[in-house]
């Protein structure tokens, strides 16, 4: 029998269609927040099967990590970019959340690391409170779904300001993040497997920051995980 919550929810879809992000094609009643072509286009790195891959080696004497990768490849005036700025400033969380599966979809399939717990890389209080969300925090939602393991939330905070990294170079990015965060709840880590997590790394400097300070915890070993790949300026 049809319900009328059924009949609401067709007559929206007429009026106010559903559609995909990438490409504005509507879509024709896919679970998903991406059409199938959007979804064949995105730039996979495979980085998740490569030992000494290009996140992996940003990192060669800077931070002692079990594992690091990023799933696809970032570029300007790209379907990532039209992804990223749907999700992180139109506020579509539930594009970040699938987004975070197909992370942990693939982690998971590559059987290269297998970590305890999902931290999101935090941002400073004033702009979480701007944007409404963090989209580390997002990612991690999504990806724990299919890694099944916990997202811990306040591990490590940043309680101080730091000016955006877009137009920076590479010294002055590492620069701008030294002594920026702060591990708040070390118990919960100690003696854990822990995947940081976040939308995008360039330099690696912003990861390197937070990873530092909860590599500080007892007996922890850490791994990171992005969305995207940015070549460095």
């Amino acid at each position: 029998m049809i319900s009328a919550r059924d009949i609401r929810d067709a007559l929206l879809g007429l009026v106010f269609p559903d559609v995909c992000p990438g490409c504005g094609n509507e879509l024709h009643g896919e679970d998903s927040m991406l059409c199938l072509s959007c979804i064949g286009e995105m730039p996979e790195t495979h980085f998740e099967f490569l030992h000494s891959n290009p996140v992996e080696k940003k990192y060669w004497g800077r931070l002692q990590l079990e594992y690091a990768s990023a799933a696809f490849y970032f570029t300007s005036a790209s379907l990532l970019q039209r992804l990223m700025h749907e999700f992180k400033y139109h506020g579509n969380k539930e594009l970040g959340f699938q987004l975070g599966r197909m992370m942990g979809e693939r982690i998971a399939r590559a059987e290269r690391v297998a970590p305890d717990v999902l931290v999101p890389l935090p941002l400073f209080p004033s702009r979480e409170r701007k944007r409404g969300f963090n989209q580390a925090a997002v990612l991690c939602e999504g990806m724990s779904e299919v890694l099944r393991i916990p997202v811990l939330h306040d591990v490590v905070i940043r309680p101080h300001y730091t000016e955006t990294q877009t137009r920076k170079g590479r010294i002055e990015r590492w620069k701008n993040m030294d002594g920026k965060f702060m591990l708040k709840n070390s118990e919960a880590i100690e003696g854990r497997h822990v995947m940081l997590v976040d939308d995008v790394v360039t330099t690696g400097a912003t990861l390197e920051a937070c990873g530092s300070e909860l590599l500080s915890a007892k007996d922890t070993s850490l791994s990171l995980a992005t969305l995207c790949y940015a070549s460095a300026n």
